[in-house]
């Protein structure tokens, strides 16, 4: 798939970030100003396959580049039904999402495929809520869930989907009072997912889409 995202050079914090990815593979760097999108897709693109398969790599990327809101105007849609799934970047290895969330609007319960997924959010706070799997079926549609641990996501605080217990739901509590935008970063890149719902004990295979690519509508 062709990326009509054009990407500036990278800033010299990031190419510094990428001298110390060499050095060691997890890293404590204070948190750095600002960047454009373009500049963060930019530096999320140098990172090698094997980065992707762990989970501190790409976190600490997200901790120390946190992205300017504004310069993600342009992938931005919003829906007063439903978030919106906003495609940004796409390679083989990853695929770089704006989810725009209104006050009071939340995911369903779903995993990721055994795919990774680092969040961050730009503009606003959510929450996750993650869950523990006792039991699944796909084929007959059963599930039994427990309600784990809640997390917080802010401009200052990424998260990453924890590998061991993948099932989680993304939501905007209305006591927050503003609309959110988060960016996820899932690799690889999947089409589809499980949905679960923990009240009637059911689960299934969905179909995922996006609302808009690299700024248009699908």
């Amino acid at each position: 798939m062709n990326v009509h995202l054009r990407v500036p050079a990278a800033p010299p914090f990031v190419a510094l970030y990428f001298e110390l990815f060499e050095q060691t593979e997890f890293m404590t760097t204070p948190v750095a100003p600002s960047i454009e999108i373009g500049e963060f897709v930019d530096g999320l693109r140098k990172f090698p396959a094997a980065a992707f398969v762990e989970i501190g790599p790409v976190l600490n990327f997200l901790k120390v580049t946190p992205v300017v809101a504004g310069s993600l105007a342009p992938f931005l849609n919003w829906n007063s039904q439903h978030y919106t799934r906003n495609l940004i970047d796409k390679t083989a290895l990853y695929e770089l999402i704006a989810i725009c969330w209104e006050v009071g609007q939340s995911s369903s319960v779903h995993n990721h495929l055994d795919q990774n997924c680092w969040m961050a959010v730009p503009m606003g706070r959510l929450l996750v809520q993650n869950y523990r799997v006792i039991s699944e079926d796909l084929q007959s549609g059963k599930c039994q869930l427990a309600t784990a641990e809640t997390v917080e996501m802010s401009p200052t605080q990424p998260c990453a989907v924890d590998p061991a217990q993948p099932v989680h739901r993304v939501y905007n509590p209305r006591d927050f009072a503003q609309r959110a935008v988060s960016l996820h970063v899932y690799s690889r890149p999947f089409n589809t997912c499980v949905v679960y719902s923990q009240e009637q004990g059911t689960c299934g295979m969905i179909n995922l889409h996006y609302t808009t690519e690299y700024g248009k509508k699908v």
